[in-house]
């Protein structure tokens, strides 16, 4: 069963104009910023395309093994999770499916404080590469790109 978006309502919208990389993000309620550093010729007025994607991973990570602890009333206390984006050779990665050129790597880092056992903290970690965000950016992804109505009326 498909479960595409009909509604015409965007989650997101991001403008900025084009004499600079300061975008300016609206989700929602929320107001946010995305520049990329000085030393790429940006203003570092916030975080990087690539911030925002690890943030996402890793508050996704987070709400999800925090939510599994609560349901199974396991005694965790804290959740840090700390994450890095590389790219690498392709031929240097054992696990992937790709052989040549580059590769996306993000490395994901669970630190999981409180008095769990080593089973309960073995499912919290396995449940950890269960989160949304973990699935959507290994699945594959379908992203349809189109020229907005007011770009067309220019």
């Amino acid at each position: 069963m498909a479960t595409e978006n009909h509604d015409r309502t965007p989650r997101v919208v991001v403008r900025g104009g084009a004499d600079n990389f300061k975008q300016e993000i609206i989700a929602s309620k929320h107001h946010l910023v995305a520049d990329e550093p000085v030393s790429a010729g940006g203003g570092d007025a916030g975080p990087d395309p690539y911030d925002y994607l690890l943030a996402s991973l890793g508050v996704c990570t987070s709400m999800t093994v925090g939510l599994y602890a609560r349901r199974k009333q396991f005694p965790l206390e804290n959740i840090a999770v700390s994450l890095w984006h590389s790219r690498i050779h392709a031929r240097d990665c054992e696990e992937c499916e790709t052989k040549d050129g580059m590769v996306d790597r993000i490395d994901v880092e669970l630190e999981l404080t409180g008095p769990l056992t080593s089973e309960q903290h073995a499912k919290l970690m396995e449940i950890a590469g269960k989160c949304p965000v973990h699935r959507t950016l290994t699945s594959e992804i379908n992203i349809r790109l189109r020229a907005g109505e007011k770009s067309l009326a220019s």
